[in-house]
């Protein structure tokens, strides 16, 4: 599963996936917290997720991956 493929989902498209994946009350849920949800079902269920930016990694050893959409800034 790419990240860059359910970004580009509508929320509709997301919210079917989400309730498929049996995620309680996706259709309440914000796009992101609906994304947030597929994904930790998924890897939760051992699918490997594979994204694509830049990584920075923190001196405590915490990674995050900044996307070329958000121009590279860290945000919500």
């Amino acid at each position: 599963m790419h990240l860059n493929d359910l970004k580009k989902k509508t929320p509709a498209e997301l919210v079917a996936m989400a309730e498929v994946l049996g995620v309680e009350n996706a259709s309440t849920l914000r796009k992101q917290d609906i994304l947030f949800a597929i994904l930790k079902t998924e890897a939760d269920n051992g699918t490997t997720i594979t994204g694509a930016g830049t990584i920075e990694v923190l001196n405590d050893g915490f990674g995050f991956l900044r996307s070329p959409e958000s121009n590279y800034l860290a945000g919500p």
